[in-house]
């Protein structure tokens, strides 16, 4: 058994978050990491309290379903709710259906204070910093 290096480790757990998506389009999850240590997770689904996709079906407009909040946004408000600090923090990201997260999930973990974020992209682990 080869331990894993911390990126790969973080993306696992975003692999596993990922299981809990309650939109059959995708399967995404995050996972928010300071200091070597998960501060936070995410995955994309309905809001507390409201129906989900796989209950109600995906309300679709312009080909996006609407009735779910990304995998990226829950892990930044899971923290905010929590009250627990992100800045400087970095997201792992997994599942994501095309090359990267898209332009609403990258200003609110910019907004949030996050330092960077990693995606799984073809197999390989790419980080971009914010």
């Amino acid at each position: 058994m080869t331990r894993p290096d911390w990126d790969n480790y973080f993306m696992q757990i975003a692999k596993d978050v990922s299981t809990r998506a309650t939109c059959p389009r995708a399967s995404v999850g995050a996972v928010i990491v300071k200091d070597n240590r998960v501060v936070s997770t995410g995955y994309n689904g309905a809001p507390a309290g409201e129906p989900h996709c796989t209950e109600v079906g995906c309300d679709i407009v312009d080909g996006h379903c609407i009735r779910v909040i990304h995998a990226e946004v829950n892990a930044v408000c899971e923290a905010a709710k929590f009250g627990t600090p992100i800045e400087g923090a970095i997201l792992y990201v997994y599942g994501l259906e095309r090359p990267e997260s898209c332009h609403n999930c990258i200003q609110v973990m910019k907004a949030a204070g996050l330092s960077g974020y990693v995606e799984m992209i073809g197999g390989k682990l790419r980080a971009t910093v914010l």
